[in-house]
């Protein structure tokens, strides 16, 4: 009897034992919170609309370089060419324009219609990083047509915290990032350093011979130029009582990239840098009411300049110091001249309830205001918009048995914008949960984007092999959309299975469009005799439509493999105005098929030291452009390996070390056409970083050795 009890001990001890594996294995991601889809919080697995999420420990194992490093690396639905006029991204078809980047639920701030400044973004300090695709226009307003990226940072809570992270690379590549905390009281101090720095490389010196009047093989133009860019940012938060918390917020950054010089005038003679300028402020507070209740208030300022520094002689259009208009104007070594300065004010104040009948609400008011001066690219040198609005958002949650659950969420948000008055855009998402393994999820929502100031007052001259004439257009229309979205998701024993079929059906889509030079104004093609003229125009009709399936397996504690795929297909019609009829044209970037993959492993030892490794790929088919050609497809595949010593409780050194582009892949198209990936090839780094912590513990990263905080430890 004994034996026998001792048995059925020792056997319900190893099932509860690989019950509370399962759950830890499916904690990893499922357990995370999320709040982009429905701006209230929810666990993963229980998120109405379909969130995919780049987890901590995700971020930590691949140790990216930048932001476009992580995304493109660890999701298959982005796509990013990278030049000097910014990262430009692509999600599901569409490009940085229609996607809403967030920092902590606030918008980041660039390119206003152009190219979201990325670097702005320290890869060190990024927790996790939430991303929902699909029309968010109900809850977000303008941009969040094609999805959002909200990047949620680290939030530093111990009484003394120093950090030192440095990374070092092939081609001069160096990221440095410092920080320090402190905690006295009720205030709180971040403060935060980093700098980014690349020698930038050439893929081939040869331009492309049918823009050339004869064979270029020596040209001096980069694949990717030299670039050096420096952020300091302080974040101070105060909390006077129990719910209530105070914040002040301040950052400024600046960004050189510096372009080598050759012989051929017509192709790579450059006379100038480019120069960026940031600064924002921000301040706010969030108050909980109670436990489900809370109100916010946010405030804040951007501006982001852009400037041409000259490193020779140049005669071009300018001003002189007096402010007037001057043409063939002199500028000399290390002047400067202003291409465009984009300011932007926003306030947003927004609640969230909880109701009776397991409902809640959210609702906010937003107020924006943006300011162009572009004194050499745009119709009279500045261009102004405002924009008010107001949302309401109701989640409605229910049980129909211990089994079934359903949800349901729709928001309306009324838009008014000065130049192109009212607009209404709902969302309406549904999900139905089957147990704990089966989700069904669906979702119809509307989008809404106004023409930017640039894109209706633009002017611009591009030389780059040929000369190119890029035109605003002041009869623009505002975009909508709309988008339609089920998916279904399956977890079973550290398996997490997603996929998703969706519409995104753009009226007006605004794109850069080839026209004959007959329909630019005369003026300008006498002054600059473009070989080809582009201007923004409105599509037709704009679709995009695909399929995306992404799978997680945790096979145990230290092993987990995972791939995605995104399958896509356009279907764009543009209003020929020559031949008079609807013609065929291409969302500029397509790729039908795209996809990632990766295995890691993780083991702690007994001595405290952790140690990580990793095996990372990624593919994309051929990139469709409308003109200079298509990028080549190609797949790409890296390892990467962390350690992690930790000498105390308070003292930790990780060394991060690995390869990308193993198999050294370089696209070596010629200049002037679209390449499908800048790569240089195979390249190697390393870093290191040393984390101080006094007043709490160090939180260990590894599930076995997870260190709980206190304030009271010895040193």
């Amino acid at each position: 009897m004994k034996r026998l009890l001792t048995v059925k001990l020792l056997s319900l001890c190893a099932v509860l034992s690989v019950e509370a594996q399962h759950d830890i294995w499916r904690s990893d991601s499922l357990q995370e919170v999320v709040v982009t889809g429905t701006g209230t919080q929810h666990l993963l697995k229980d998120a109405p609309v379909q969130t995919e999420v780049i987890t901590s420990k995700m971020l930590r194992n691949y140790a990216g370089r930048s932001i476009e490093d992580i995304l493109s690396g660890l999701t298959a639905s982005f796509a990013f060419n990278e030049d000097d006029m910014g990262s430009q991204m692509q999600l599901n078809g569409l490009g940085n324009g229609y996607i809403l980047v967030l920092i902590d639920g606030k918008r980041i701030h660039g390119d206003v219609g152009g190219q979201n400044e990325l670097s702005l973004i320290d890869p060190h300090n990024i927790e996790k990083i939430e991303i929902v695709k699909g029309a968010s226009s109900a809850l977000y307003g303008s941009d969040a047509i094609a999805g959002v990226v909200n990047i949620i940072m680290k939030k530093h809570n111990e009484g003394l915290l120093i950090e030192n992270s440095t990374r070092g690379g092939s081609y001069g590549d160096l990221r440095q990032h410092n920080g320090l905390g402190i905690s006295i009281g009720k205030l709180k101090s971040y403060t935060n350093f980093q700098l980014q720095h690349s020698d930038g490389w050439q893929n081939t010196s040869i331009e492309d011979p049918s823009q050339t009047e004869r064979l270029i093989e020596d040209s001096k133009n980069m694949t990717v130029n030299r670039h050096t860019n420096w952020q300091v940012s302080e974040r101070l938060t105060y909390e006077p009582m129990k719910n209530l918390e105070l914040y002040a917020e301040g950052s400024t950054y600046w960004k050189r990239i510096y372009r080598q010089s050759g012989k051929y005038a017509a192709v790579d003679v450059k006379t100038y840098d480019m120069e960026y300028r940031n600064q924002s402020v921000a301040a706010g507070g969030k108050w909980h009411i109670n436990k489900t209740d809370q109100v916010t208030l946010d405030v804040n300022w951007d501006r982001h300049a852009y400037y041409y520094y000259f490193t020779a002689i140049t005669l071009t259009d300018g001003y002189d110091p007096q402010g007037n208009f001057t043409p063939y104007y002199p500028y000399f070594p290390d002047d400067e001249e202003l291409q465009s300065d984009q300011r932007r004010i926003m306030a947003h104040a927004k609640g969230i309830f909880s109701l009776p009948m397991n409902n809640r609400l959210s609702t906010g008011l937003e107020w924006r205001y943006d300011y162009l001066e572009a004194p050499m690219r745009v119709e009279g040198g500045v261009a102004r918009d405002n924009t008010e609005a107001a949302y309401v958002q109701d989640e409605f949650n229910y049980a129909l048995n211990n089994r079934l659950a359903f949800n349901l969420t729709g928001g309306l948000r009324f838009n008014h914008n000065e130049q192109f008055g009212n607009r209404l855009t709902p969302k309406v998402s549904g999900m139905l949960s089957i147990g704990n393994d089966f989700r069904l999820r669906a979702t119809w929502s509307q989008g809404f984007k106004t023409p930017t100031p640039k894109e209706q007052h633009y002017r611009y001259v591009k030389y780059m092999n040929a000369t190119y004439l890029y035109l605003g257009n002041e009869d623009l229309t505002p975009q909508t959309s709309n988008y339609y979205a089920v998916s279904g998701e399956y977890n079973w024993q550290g398996l997490n299975l997603t996929v998703t079929g969706y519409i995104n059906d753009v009226d007006n889509m605004i794109t850069l469009v080839t026209i004959p030079n007959s329909k630019a104004p005369a003026e300008y093609i006498v002054k600059y005799d473009p070989r080809k003229t582009r201007q923004y125009q409105n599509l037709e009709s704009a679709v995009t439509k695909g399929i995306d399936v992404s799978l997680r397996y945790r096979i145990n504690q230290e092993w987990m493999a995972g791939a995605s795929y995104s399958y896509l297909d356009t279907d764009a019609k543009q209003y020929d105005t020559t031949h008079e009829k609807l013609v065929d044209v291409i969302i500029d970037g397509t790729a039908h098929h795209k996809g990632s993959w990766f295995a890691t492993w993780n083991h702690a030892f007994n001595n405290g030291y952790q140690l990580g490794a990793g095996l990372y790929g990624r593919m994309s088919s051929t990139r469709y452009y409308q003109i200079d050609g298509n990028g080549k497809g190609y797949h790409i595949w890296r390892v990467a390996t962390t350690h992690e010593f930790p000498v105390s409780k308070k003292l930790l050194f990780r060394v991060e070390a690995g390869i990308d582009n193993i198999f050294d892949y370089v696209d070596r198209t010629y200049h002037g056409l679209h390449l499908g990936t800048t790569t240089p090839g195979r390249t190697i780094y390393g870093t290191l970083t040393v984390r101080f912590t006094h007043g709490k513990k160090l939180q260990i990263t590894n599930n076995k050795s997870n260190l709980k905080s206190s304030d009271n430890e010895e040193d």
